[in-house]
């Protein structure tokens, strides 16, 4: 006897559209409600001369961001983050590369390392922060002193100019594990064949990190690099645990700007205006990304 299914049930259009809007409205509504609606908002308080406090304010328009395109202080915080960017791009990049490169290898007791590497990461910006405040203000300039290193005899982070390094020793200290694994990731979808391949042909190390490693992780370099240079640019919690943009405003980044701005100096709509000029910068950058990745899939 022949089996008959039952019959085919489907949906109608109306059913379709109600399940859609059933799965998409709320979803919907709390994108416009804590999203588009804060830029919204942002948006026009930039455009007043509100301090943060007061009910009474008033619109005046493109003023902030005329005073922003003049301000010296704005300018100085974009060259800093740009220097520090630079300086953060060279020292994750390649202490993350040479790790990856470790961690590939077939060193005896690697696998331990493998175990301990990843440990800062777990930790907060602001905690690893705190942490080595103490430690450059009491523990360096004690060891300074008995090494006779003049360098290290007085806290890094007091001196005008290390006060950088200070901040990007920490910064890449704890931000190298993520690309480190992305790196490793890169490595290890290298075809070993490629090496033996190169070594039978007499490739020296060198020549076969540079023709064969190489090329394999530029995918991978170009996102590390743009996600370096967003950590740059938004570099906020070792600044305000370690300097707080001092000394002298010698380590004040945007962020630190943008903070010290709206909440100390009650400047409220004109640190609006400042994080907004912020956010088109990172939304370039993270156009640029795109088209990178892009770039790179065809």
């Amino acid at each position: 006897m022949a089996y008959q299914s039952g019959p085919h049930i489907r949906k109608r259009p109306k059913e379709k559209s109600i399940t859609f809007a059933c799965f998409t409205i709320p979803g919907l509504i709390l994108y416009s409600v804590f999203f588009i609606l804060p830029i919204g908002m942002g948006i026009y308080y930039s455009m007043t001369n509100w301090n943060g406090i007061s009910p009474h304010f008033d619109f005046i328009g493109l003023k902030n961001y005329a005073k922003l395109f003049a301000d010296k202080r704005f300018f100085k915080s974009l060259t800093f983050n740009l220097q520090y960017s630079i300086l953060l791009i060279i020292g994750i990049v390649g202490l993350s590369l040479i790790l990856a490169l470790l961690l590939n290898s077939k060193i005896k007791g690697i696998t331990t390392f493998r175990a301990f590497y990843f440990l800062p990461a777990v930790l907060s910006a602001m905690t690893v922060g705190l942490i080595f405040n103490q430690i450059f203000y009491r523990m360096l300039p004690v060891i300074g002193k008995s090494l006779h290193i003049e360098v290290l005899s007085t806290n890094i982070l007091a001196n005008p100019n290390l006060a950088i390094y200070g901040i990007l020793f920490v910064n890449i200290w704890q931000g190298s594990a993520i690309p480190t694994v992305l790196f490793l990731a890169g490595l290890q979808t290298i075809p070993i064949d490629l090496y033996e391949a190169a070594a039978l042909d007499g490739a020296n190390s060198w020549h076969r990190f540079k023709k064969i490693t190489v090329p394999f992780l530029v995918p991978v370099l170009s996102v590390v690099l743009v996600m370096v240079l967003k950590s740059g640019i938004m570099v906020f919690d070792y600044i305000k645990s370690l300097t707080e943009g001092g000394p002298a405003g010698k380590t004040e980044s945007i962020a630190m700007l943008i903070y010290n701005q709206g909440f100390v100096e009650n400047r409220y709509s004109y640190s609006i205006a400042e994080a907004i000029i912020t956010g088109l910068i990172i939304c370039a950058i993270s156009v640029a990304q795109i088209a990178i990745s892009n770039k790179k899939k065809v």
